[in-house]
């Protein structure tokens, strides 16, 4: 058989492998089955938010265990239409057959970085927050590029993008942004994605065009919903209003309808400017600071799990994941999985899949030692 289509049918057999692993096969179809039985259930919709959660679990199990019943079947297809066309010498069909196996490899290794995808939140919305570091200009241009690079990963990928606050720089880029990204799983995907990023470049903000290096820091967590019980005192928080910062025009707002929360006992800081009115404003920024305290308690159990897988997967703040080079070469690369890139534009225009499956991966396989 060509080798082409051995190799690619390898690959796809590895991918059933680790889907079969991470799923629990036997465990996965009890829980489907008692899910299907739950939705026929009359009362289940007196609670809505419980039922469209037992939903969406039972469409996840759904759709892996028929991802691969689906691809390990069409993969045997592949390789009996193979060994037929290699027979009869029909090179044309034999293309086909390598084309397609090389395309059912990708979903293969798709559905399996899916079924990781089972965390408490990660089926949920995500906040993402982009702080440039000191540096000025030069950070502030850094922090506006991945402020891009994510939303164009979020686009790509059929995820709506709501920027729920934004602080220009004075000459370049952003201060500080938040996202929200709406969609299956996106807190799922983006989470390893906190930390500090590091951009080494010739700086096209100095005349000399000498290399500089700068830092900007994200932060990823999940939206929640109102089944999930944080406790904030009122007392802890320091509420303040501001007028919104923008890059001009008739969408300025000419009021203080920003709001700032300052947790002070934690020290998180939230603020949302997204909307006209700061009543609006305030509630988004209180959502956003649960958010925020949810995830910080998600860390905790992480880390009261596992005290050594976290520190292999440490995502804190003030934690350098990734580095961007675009000279004096070009590389982009992952600090904790090694994984590389030698197309740096490409990375930042939204192309973080693999950064992303390799760290997840990681962190599964941290999770089971």
């Amino acid at each position: 058989m060509r080798a082409e289509i051995s190799h690619a049918s390898d690959q796809v057999e590895q991918s059933l492998a680790l889907l079969r692993r991470s799923l629990d096969w036997d465990v996965a179809n009890a829980r489907l089955k008692e899910l299907n039985d739950k939705a026929e259930d009359p009362t289940l919709w007196d609670d809505p938010q419980e039922a469209q959660k037992l939903m969406q679990e039972r469409t996840r199990l759904e759709n892996a265990i028929s991802a691969l019943t689906d691809i390990s079947q069409e993969r045997e297809d592949l390789l009996e239409l193979a060994e037929m066309a290699e027979a009869e010498d029909d090179t044309g069909s034999v293309d086909e057959v390598e084309a397609s196996m090389k395309e059912l490899a990708k979903r293969a290794q798709t559905a399996e970085l899916e079924a990781l995808l089972s965390g408490e939140a990660d089926g949920n919305d995500a906040f993402i927050e982009v702080h440039a570091g000191a540096g000025g200009t030069e950070s502030n241009d850094w922090a506006g590029m991945l402020y891009r690079m994510y939303t164009r990963w979020a686009q790509q990928h059929g995820y709506k993008v709501e920027i729920m606050e934004e602080q220009s720089g004075e000459e370049a880029g952003i201060k500080s942004a938040t996202l929200q990204v709406k969609g299956m799983n996106a807190y799922g995907w983006l989470k390893t994605e906190s930390g500090v990023h590091r951009l080494v470049r010739i700086s096209p903000f100095d005349s000399a065009a000498k290399r500089h290096t700068s830092f900007a820091s994200v932060w990823v967590y999940p939206v929640i919903d109102d089944k999930i019980e944080i406790e904030i005192n009122e007392s802890d928080c320091r509420v303040d209003t501001f007028r919104a910062s923008g890059a001009g025009g008739q969408h300025v707002n000419t009021t203080d309808s920003a709001v700032r929360i300052t947790h002070e006992p934690t020290g998180i800081v939230v603020q949302c400017q997204s909307q006209r009115s700061q009543h609006k404003n305030r509630a988004a920024a209180w959502d956003m600071l649960r958010a925020r305290l949810y995830e910080q308690e998600l860390q905790k159990r992480e880390e009261e799990a596992n005290a050594e897988a976290a520190s292999k997967t440490d995502i804190g703040w003030g934690h350098q994941i990734r580095s961007y080079v675009l000279q004096p070469y070009q590389m982009v690369k992952d600090l904790r999985t090694q994984v590389e890139s030698p197309s740096p534009d490409a990375v930042l225009d939204g192309d973080l899949d693999k950064f992303m499956a390799a760290a997840l991966a990681q962190r599964v396989a941290g999770d089971e030692e």
